[in-house]
């Protein structure tokens, strides 16, 4: 069931990416005018580059910079929603995690020894009591938000690397018509920090799983703005500084808000879980009693009463 809903998924992205590579249609790698995406976005965002860069006499730099913005802060709500539902699902993924570390730990002994089929067995079984205890099997990302902002995402990236003047055009000594190794590494920076913020709130289980996308995600912007101009990475600057705010608003203040939300909810209704059937759990917990959601995140152990008392007797 998972994997269906994986590759369905996966299908809607694909089908996505091919829909808006087809709506900004090209020649030699540069737009012809044509196609929704670019008449309706591409077009309004290269002109307001120009608005900024001539008419306000502030330059294509700083065109680039104002019109990210105002793009950004037209999806912000779309990715704030976003963030909620995600920040939500990892909570209540938290507070489970004692009923499902044992399945996990199972299925992980499952497949060292080669029984790929327990293995798979267990993670169903996982999947089972997560959607029991009201936990998203894709953590609440949800893809519609994302296919929202991709076009957005689209035109930009092509408004800021063909917008007529910007090739060019200057921005504090750096030429925005080729890449600039000042720029690649600053975004490299950039964006490992936001990677970097975003695993931090997560508990150390989904941080080791996220681990290679600390990595991965500062390495492939590094490697795009090398081999892209400028003006396209003044954008990728903006969007990452838009990217961080965004993540420390959700660790801050979205994330403490569902916390407390969550561990009301399950004070009041107790996770459901089930006992574990396999051969592989017996170096570990069975989940096979309900938890307190007070004991999910560690706390400080309590002082005695009346030790002192007690000492003085």
């Amino acid at each position: 069931m998972k994997k269906n809903k994986r590759l369905l998924l996966t299908g809607l992205f694909v089908a996505a990416l091919f829909l808006l590579s087809g709506c900004v249609q090209t020649k030699n790698g540069v737009p012809t005018g044509q196609g929704w995406v670019y008449e309706f976005l591409v077009a309004p965002m290269g002109q307001l580059i120009t608005f900024f860069a001539k008419e306000q006499g502030l330059g294509f730099g700083l065109g680039i910079i104002l019109t990210t913005l105002v793009v950004r802060v037209v999806i912000f709500p779309l990715g704030i929603y976003q963030a909620w539902k995600a920040s939500y699902q990892a909570v209540k993924r938290e507070h489970l995690k004692p009923i499902l570390d044992p399945y996990q730990e199972a299925s992980k002994k499952a497949k060292e020894a080669g029984n790929q089929q327990e293995a798979m067995r267990l993670q169903q079984e996982m999947m089972a009591v997560q959607k029991e205890n009201g936990v998203s099997m894709f953590g609440g990302i949800g893809c519609l938000p994302l296919l929202f902002q991709m076009p957005f995402f689209t035109a930009i990236f092509w408004a800021t690397r063909y917008t007529q003047g910007v090739q060019d055009a200057t921005f504090l000594g750096i030429d925005l018509g080729k890449s600039s190794i000042v720029l690649t590494i600053t975004i490299g920076v950039l964006y490992f920090i936001q990677t970097y913020i975003s695993t931090a709130a997560m508990d150390p289980m989904q941080r080791e799983q996220m681990k290679s996308m600390l990595y991965m995600t500062p390495i492939m912007m590094t490697a795009m703005s090398f081999t892209l101009p400028a003006g396209v990475g003044l954008y990728w600057l903006v969007g990452g500084v838009i990217q961080i705010i965004q993540q420390l608003i959700v660790n801050l203040f979205i994330r403490p808000h569902h916390r407390k939300i969550v561990t009301e909810e399950f004070e009041k209704n107790p996770p459901k879980a089930r006992p574990m059937t396999s051969s592989y759990k017996k170096d570990v917990t069975p989940a096979d009693k309900p938890v307190n959601p007070q004991n999910a995140i560690p706390k400080k152990a309590k002082k005695r009463r009346n030790a002192g008392k007690q000492r003085s007797r």
